[in-house]
């Protein structure tokens, strides 16, 4: 082997090494992007608290649906009750505080944030596996909700709005039909819980179910096979 070529060999080896090392450092470099901006999309919820000075019965004494709020934010612990009381885990296998039809859960719960401490505005979607947000879209979309509930204006003015939708194959692949009636069935549970949990907060809400379902599913991002079921705004009460 000639000098020249050995050489040009050398020369070869060097660039695939240099080139090897700049696509490992921009791969790198990608890689912990993307990790931060998923981080960044993810928000871990504080953690819920199992008692207060309130009792259930009480609570349910005290349950109206309320429609006037004031401009005091929520907290961050504020929404993790609320999401805890709809939906979260309260058991090893994974049990959840409302009853589900063969414990399948086709329910999944988003948060409409707007004025909330510590919480940028924006869709969310609420992961009980971890009780932790997860950012589906940014800004301030509760003027856009308003509107697709025919009209009722009243629902911007709330600090968030709670949504809950259905991907009802999760229970019809087991119950045929019949499993439409057990997820209707459960978001009745779901409501009443996060009903009677804003009663303890000193919160009020409630439940709306008159709204234009394409233009909410469009807006909420929601995937094909979920449904949007119902809206429950959440605020602060005069006292």
């Amino acid at each position: 082997m000639t000098g020249k070529i050995k050489e040009s060999m050398k020369k070869a080896l060097s660039f695939l090494i240099f080139f090897g090392v700049i696509v490992l450092l921009v791969s790198l470099s990608r890689g912990e992007s993307m990790s931060n901006q998923k981080s960044s999309r993810s928000i871990h919820l504080p953690e819920p608290v199992y008692t207060s000075k309130l009792s259930v019965e009480e609570a349910l004494l005290k349950r109206r649906s309320v429609r006037e709020y004031t401009n005091k934010p929520l907290t961050l612990a504020e929404v993790s009750q609320l999401l805890w009381a709809a939906q979260g885990i309260t058991d090893p296998i994974g049990l959840r505080t409302a009853p589900s039809a063969g414990a399948l859960y086709p329910l999944e719960a988003y948060v409409i944030a707007a004025n909330i401490k510590d919480l940028p505005s924006g869709i969310y979607k609420y992961k009980p596996q971890g009780h932790m947000l997860i950012m589906v879209a940014q800004g301030d979309k509760r003027a856009a909700v308003a509107r697709f509930c025919f009209g009722q204006g009243w629902i911007a003015d709330s600090s968030a709005i709670i949504l809950f939708s259905a991907v009802y194959e999760r229970t019809t692949k087991k119950y045929g039909d019949r499993g439409m009636t057990y997820v209707h069935m459960e978001i009745g549970h779901v409501a009443q819980n996060v009903s009677l949990q804003a009663v303890s907060l000193n919160l009020g809400t409630v439940v709306i179910g008159a709204f234009d379902n394409k233009k909410i599913k469009e807006l909420m991002q929601l995937p094909d096979d979920e449904e949007p079921l119902c809206l429950m705004p959440v605020g602060h009460i005069s006292n």
